[in-house]
């Protein structure tokens, strides 16, 4: 149900987790210029501070990264859920530059009751929000596609090649951008961080991964399906 055909609401209550805080920021500012929709009531940027503020806040849907420090947006969940967290009330979209198949799929089955990337306009947001807030499922198109493959047993995430287990969130941020074919000033700018982090990050991937260049990394990220 969008919001157009809900009619008059009181603000949708959300907490926004990520852990870049230029991000936070953007995105707040952005939600605040809809006031009458979307009311921001706190943010974390690890999983400690995230449980924090979801437990705190109790929003109605939170934006949630799928990596952060401390374990991930999948923690957040479980440990929100431990901790008495009434599902029903308080729903998880993800909100992540990855589009990875085995990290839409595992956040998903975590409990969150969408998915989408951080490419997604102003408005789209907006609108997935109202719609998760009321229950519904939210995926951008490309997405929606890898759960229905993780439910028919077209992708078997248990079985994605423990190398991947080796590279740490950052690292698996940055191999699938430079897999795409991202330069190192693309990739930089797309997760804020600098040009030599992201060159320290690609070397620490091909060692890990014993690999000798990027396009060695291209073949073995589309063997995976993690492009």
């Amino acid at each position: 149900m969008s919001y157009e055909m809900s009619g008059e609401h009181d603000p949708v209550t959300i907490v926004l987790v990520d852990d870049h805080e230029m991000f936070r920021v953007g995105v707040r500012s952005e939600m605040e210029q809809h006031r009458d929709r979307v009311q921001v009531v706190g943010e974390g940027w690890d999983v400690d501070s995230s449980v924090q503020a979801v437990m705190t806040g109790r929003p109605q849907v939170v934006l949630l990264d799928v990596h952060l420090p401390g374990g991930g947006g999948t923690e957040v969940i479980r440990r929100c859920e431990a901790g008495g967290l009434d599902s029903s009330a308080t729903r998880f979209l993800a909100l992540s530059v990855s589009d990875a198949a085995e990290d839409v799929i595992s956040v998903i089955r975590a409990g969150a009751r969408g998915y989408v990337t951080k490419s997604i306009s102003s408005q789209e947001l907006l609108d997935a929000i109202d719609r998760v807030s009321t229950g519904d499922a939210v995926f951008s198109p490309r997405l929606a596609g890898f759960v229905l493959d993780a439910f028919s047993g077209s992708i078997e995430v248990a079985s994605i090649d423990e190398d991947l287990d080796r590279l740490s969130p950052r690292e698996r941020e940055v191999m699938r951008l430079i897999a795409r074919g991202y330069a190192y000033k693309e990739v930089a700018r797309e997760l804020f961080i600098s040009v030599k982090t992201v060159e320290t990050h690609v070397s620490n991937v091909l060692r890990k991964l014993q690999l000798s260049n990027r396009h060695e990394l291209t073949r073995w990220a589309t063997d995976r399906r993690l492009i």
